[in-house]
């Protein structure tokens, strides 16, 4: 579970990547150059990914081990698995 100051980094971050999806937008409907648009893509996700990993390692700092805890160590790994294995698509 993310703590507070987690939350208010994460929704700054997505804020921010809002605006670049705003950007992009825009630059599509100016015409822009697709290399210009495309290398603000790649910003895009990689401000995305950033935000993902900050709540993953979130989750596996507090839910994933308190479940480690508490005996249910298996399922905890198999969700985590499965849960890297599609952000990782």
């Amino acid at each position: 579970m993310l703590n507070e100051s987690e939350k208010i980094d994460i929704k700054k971050r997505l804020r921010k990547t809002g605006g670049q999806i705003s950007g992009i937008e825009k630059m599509v409907d100016e015409g822009r150059y697709c290399v210009d648009v495309l290398q603000q893509i790649s910003a895009a996700r990689a401000a995305l990914n950033k935000v993902a990993l900050m709540i993953l390692e979130s989750h596996t700092k507090s839910c994933v081990v308190t479940a480690i805890q508490e005996n249910r160590t298996e399922d905890t790994v198999e969700e985590l698995i499965e849960i890297i294995s599609k952000f990782t698509k």
